[in-house]
């Protein structure tokens, strides 16, 4: 038998069902997975503020520059928090996999 060969139906093994994952393992790999789209929105909004000057009339002086990036993870974990931007569902399950779980039917 060859590799280009198709392996016959009745020699296939079932798939074993993966272990589902607890209520408590959830919540970590969902806490994870959302801090992880807060951290990546907070990056991507970094060069939206790269080359704003700090000065004139209305500027924050040195402080905001200083600050900006706490405000940068301010509005990274908002923005996770309010449904984000689609990545953490993504990384749960892959963090899921990883592990050898699965999300069970509830999920």
């Amino acid at each position: 038998m060859s590799l280009a060969d198709p392996i016959p139906a009745s020699q296939l093994a079932p798939a074993k069902a993966l272990p589902i994952a607890t209520p408590a393992q959830m919540a970590k790999i969902h806490d994870t997975a959302r801090s992880f789209e807060a951290t990546l929105v907070s990056q991507m909004l970094g060069p939206m503020f790269d080359g704003l000057k700090t000065d004139g009339p209305f500027g924050g002086g040195s402080a905001e520059g200083t600050y900006r990036t706490f405000m940068m993870d301010a509005i990274g974990k908002q923005m996770s928090k309010a449904g984000g931007i689609g990545v953490a569902h993504s990384v749960e399950r892959e963090m899921l996999k990883m592990q050898g779980l699965s999300e069970g039917p509830a999920a």
